[in-house]
């Protein structure tokens, strides 16, 4: 089964993806509740910004047109430019910047990802946004919100185009240590009571949000992290499995250790 399968959910707030690894991924689905939410947060946002444009339009519109009798004109159509650049490209740009978030959904933690579960490319934030014109009309959204309330994925419109979806993101504060968990019986093969506490919160971290990263991306963290504990630890290359494989081990090495039961 390819990484872009989808498996039957009986729950309707969760895209459940199977990895070519067989490693099913949940993601949590933003319902219109919260995406509205994040929606109001960058309209006022960009009611803030279009009007902090109005005022210095005004302020600087007959200074200009003084010393420059089309200087005021000029001005104003600028302005113009710079209020619609803002309305229609202030989705496109952040999401497409900032990983599948705006200021709205980055402060409802709230992500736009693909429907196979990789991060969302430039070409799909932009594709998603074009057709916010359509979804929100004939006004409030009307359109938008009947598609998501017609699919399981909550999708509107420019979801469908793009292939997209928008899933809820755990903060990095509500990550529960692995190694405080009941582990399972093993020998001590790394001696993984060697690292710090530090080290351990590394490793967890990297567990839990790795399904989040991009492939390239978490192969690069997981070599990255694995060389930087193996050495710590005195482990050669020939000693230790592939780089997710190691971290694993040493996660499970530390909760079975008797100080973490």
């Amino acid at each position: 089964m390819s990484s872009s399968d989808r498996l039957p959910d009986q729950l309707t707030d969760k895209l459940t993806i199977e990895t070519p690894e067989q490693t099913p991924l949940e993601f949590p689905l933003a319902g219109i509740g919260s995406r509205f939410l994040a929606l109001a947060f960058d309209t006022l946002i960009q009611f803030a910004a279009i009007s902090l444009l109005g005022i210095v339009s005004l302020l600087l519109a007959p200074g200009i047109g003084k010393f420059w009798q089309a200087g005021g004109m000029w001005a104003m159509a600028i302005v113009w430019l710079l209020v619609f650049s803002l309305y229609f490209g202030y989705f496109g740009v952040f999401e497409a910047v900032w990983n599948g978030q705006t200021p709205g959904k980055r402060f409802t933690r709230l992500r736009v990802i693909q429907s196979s579960g990789r991060p969302v490319t430039v070409y799909q934030a932009v594709a998603r946004n074009l057709l916010r014109i359509v979804d929100q009309l004939p006004g409030f959204y009307a359109v938008g919100i009947l598609a998501a309330l017609l699919n399981r994925q909550n999708k509107r419109l420019g979801d469908y185009v793009a292939g997209t979806v928008v899933v809820h993101e755990k903060a990095l504060t509500e990550v529960q240590p692995e190694w405080g968990l009941p582990g399972k019986s093993g020998v001590a093969r790394y001696n993984a009571g060697r690292l710090s506490t530090e080290d351990l919160q590394l490793v967890e971290t990297f567990l839990q949000r790795r399904s989040h990263l991009s492939a390239d991306v978490r192969a690069q963290m997981a070599q990255q992290i694995a060389e930087r504990l193996a050495q710590k630890l005195a482990v050669t290359p020939t000693e230790r499995p592939g780089a997710e494989a190691f971290l694993e081990a040493l996660a499970e090495e530390r909760r079975a250790s008797a100080g973490y039961h």
